[in-house]
């Protein structure tokens, strides 16, 4: 299991954090999504086996919020 970090663009609301957190949280892999509007990102949990977090980016992308994985 590892933590990603993704960085979010065009959120307005919660209702945004809350779409982006559903729908990752239905891909086979993800355990766990947290997204924080106010900070632009969206925490997951992930098992890579199962899901790569190229596929979470594009998750995201789909509902509308342009994202990607935040290089630390």
């Amino acid at each position: 299991m590892s933590r990603y970090t993704f960085s979010v663009t065009g959120m307005h609301c919660t209702s945004c954090g809350l779409l982006i957190d559903e729908t990752l949280e239905d891909l086979p892999g993800v355990t766990r999504s947290q997204t924080s509007v106010r900070a632009g990102r969206t925490v997951v949990d992930l098992d890579e086996a199962l899901c790569a977090p190229a596929q979470v980016a594009a998750a995201i992308t789909a509902v509308g919020y342009p994202a990607q994985p935040e290089v630390s």
